[in-house]
């Protein structure tokens, strides 16, 4: 029968546990020494015990040796990356240095200064490039102009719209306002007849009295036989 697993945890039971511990550090040690020898490398190990007790082995006649060794290649390594950081460092610096000292150089070739160093070709590309900025400057005046022109031409129409509205609501209160100035005069007057019942009243009796003024004055006539 093959070995159970075994669960990795603190065992709780002193002894066993101080057993347990001599047995896998001395198949710690030979399992080292046999990488030294397979390999020829040189292995150091340190194991210290929940006592404080501290244990080695070493591939050589000293622990000592293999530990300055690894000291001296660690601190080499860190060397090494700070040496590294430091060239990197160094060389962006130079690189921004550079550019900035050429960006100098142009803006003042820009501003018409220093001119007197540099050669035809390089005159004659300051000189398209200048062209081409003035080209650039100029199209985006024009059209920074042409938006404004937009604008002002939108809040035109928004004007004349709120004056057609507005002209709009005048005149319906206007109409408003004569209708109820009809209304007033329909209503009559304040004995309370309507002022065209009353007008038609007025009419009959004028008419009456034209007839009557009529009669009083037609002469009469009496005929008499002989």
């Amino acid at each position: 029968m093959g070995r159970g697993k075994v669960e990795l945890k603190r065992i709780e039971n002193k002894i066993n546990r101080q057993v347990t511990f001599s047995k896998r550090r001395l198949g710690l040690f030979k399992k080292a020494q046999e990488l030294s020898v397979l390999c020829d490398a040189q292995v150091a190990l340190i194991v210290s015990s929940s006592r404080g007790k501290v244990f080695d082995f070493a591939s050589t006649n000293d622990v000592n040796e293999i530990l300055n060794r690894y000291q001296q290649s660690c601190y080499s390594s860190q060397d090494n990356v700070a040496e590294n950081e430091t060239q990197n460092l160094y060389q962006e610096v130079s690189r921004l240095k550079v550019k900035y000292e050429s960006l100098q150089r142009s803006q003042r070739h820009f501003l018409g200064e220093d001119l007197e160093k540099l050669r035809m070709k390089k005159l004659e590309n300051l000189e398209k490039q200048l062209d081409r900025t003035l080209s650039q400057a100029r199209q985006r005046k024009m059209q920074m102009m042409l938006d404004q022109l937009e604008a002002l031409r939108r809040k035109e129409n928004d004007l004349e719209e709120m004056h057609k509205q507005l002209k709009s609501e005048l005149e319906e209160r206007e109409k408003h306002s004569d209708n109820d100035d009809d209304e007033a005069l329909i209503q009559g007057r304040p004995g309370g007849e309507p002022t065209v019942a009353a007008g038609a009243s007025h009419e009959n009796i004028s008419t009456k009295t034209r007839s009557a003024n009529a009669n009083q004055q037609e002469p009469t006539y009496e005929y008499v036989r002989a």
